[in-house]
């Protein structure tokens, strides 16, 4: 083999600890030559990035592979309005060095310790209706195919293939390099808001840049509604739609310490340290939770939420939060957002997957008449013939993968399942 295996510095386990790997080798590359030539060399192999995904989807019997090794690039095009960045960066890491130049991400997710990569690839989102999820913003990518020849596409030169790539699940390649748009760097501020009454929460998720509600499924009111506006924008009145403004800092979580949440009471600050729940210097939690989470067409948030009160106790009784966030439609052919603006439907559970487990598949057959897609990088339990259902374009994306990876070197027992062969 052309790489040294390393015993220390490539993750064994998921950010979360439900999820242990079983790689039979694990490998840290620190040139792309030196990554192609694993790539070309393996008949099984996945690549691993910030571990934040909940289910086994990065999984592999084979090698597994982290790209922490390679050069940390960061290329800005003020021209072309992208920058192109190595797919194992961490969006903040991304964030701090892009605002720093003057420029900015359209949205960012929840949490900033998340990679490029493993982030796009699985449809990962922040909020707000005219936001798209952060796969969106993918102008280019750079991968290794099976054969480990390298590929670059981007929008122009990959037809309507390219909208099946962005979203490809790490089922297609190894993506080494992501070319993102950008915007002009820009200001946020960001309140939170107590006892949102439930008819109010279409208004309130419109209400700004980017919001988020959140329940414990205890009241019929959302507990905390966290508002992120453009700093240009008026404060919204201490009673806005009938909540209470909060008096000081909030974690998601009540109990929860609030020192590793983004400023709140409306302090002015830059895109990147406002648009994202939680600090990039901090780690938002112990990572003892699970999670799962459900895109249904935004006309059926009420529908759904209704769906699910007469289980209301058994969802309270093994969740930490649950967080309700839109997401643009889109037209990446794998992406949760495809074709529909989105109301996402997150929960974060207890850290026990044998009592979560009932009460997830209590939840998808309460949301199964409103056409649920799950998060790729969640717990779910949908079989893939109901999946399948929601997403016209799955029937391409399964014949691209074949021909990309026709002998299923980046197959996964959970791709196997979701396409089979």
């Amino acid at each position: 083999m052309a790489t040294t295996p390393v015993a220390d510095d490539v993750p064994r386990r998921n950010w979360a600890g439900n999820v242990r790997y079983t790689a039979r080798r694990y490998h840290r590359p620190t040139s792309l030559d030196e990554l192609r030539r694993l790539v070309a060399g393996s008949t099984r192999l996945r690549a691993v990035g910030s571990g934040h995904s909940f289910n086994t989807l990065g999984d592999t019997a084979g090698d597994l592979v982290t790209l922490a090794g390679l050069p940390p690039t960061l290329r800005l095009d003020p021209e072309r309005r992208t920058v192109t960045v190595a797919a194992a960066l961490r969006y903040g890491d991304v964030a701090t060095r892009l605002h720093a130049q003057g420029y900015a991400l359209a949205n960012l997710a929840s949490l900033p310790h998340i990679s490029v990569a493993g982030a796009v690839a699985t449809g990962t989102h922040g909020s707000g209706p005219a936001n798209g999820n952060l796969a969106t913003a993918v102008a280019g990518l750079e991968l290794v195919t099976a054969d480990g020849d390298l590929l670059r596409v981007d929008r122009h030169t990959g037809g309507d293939e390219f909208a099946g790539m962005v979203v490809g699940l790490g089922a297609l390649g190894v993506v080494t390099e992501v070319t993102l748009d950008v915007v002009p760097a820009f200001e946020v501020r960001q309140y939170v808001h107590h006892d949102l009454p439930r008819d109010a929460l279409d208004a309130a998720l419109s209400a700004a840049y980017s919001v988020s509600a959140f329940t414990d499924w205890r009241s019929p009111r959302f507990g905390q509604v966290w508002r992120k506006q453009l700093a240009a924008r008026p404060a919204p009145p201490p009673d806005w739609l009938g909540t209470t403004a909060a008096d000081g800092p909030r974690h998601p979580v009540p109990g929860m310490p609030a020192e590793n949440c983004t400023a709140q009471l409306g302090e002015p600050g830059p895109w990147h340290e406002r648009l994202p729940h939680f600090r990039l210097g901090f780690t938002p939690s112990n990572g003892d939770e699970l999670q799962s989470e459900y895109h249904l067409p935004r006309a059926a948030a009420a529908g759904a939420l209704a769906a699910l009160d007469p289980v209301a106790d058994r969802i309270a009784a093994v969740l930490q939060v649950c967080e309700l966030r839109t997401v643009a439609a889109d037209r990446l052919w794998l992406s949760p957002n495809h074709g529909r603006d989105s109301v996402a439907v997150h929960f974060t559970w207890v850290g026990d997957p044998v009592a979560v487990a009932p009460v997830v598949a209590e939840v998808e057959r309460r949301l199964a008449p409103f056409g649920p897609r799950p998060h790729w990088g969640k717990v779910f339990r949908l079989d893939p013939a109901s999946i399948a259902a929601t997403y016209p374009r799955w029937g391409d994306f399964a014949a691209l993968l074949a021909r990309l990876d026709p002998a299923g070197t980046f197959r996964t027992d959970l791709l196997d399942h979701l396409f089979p062969r």
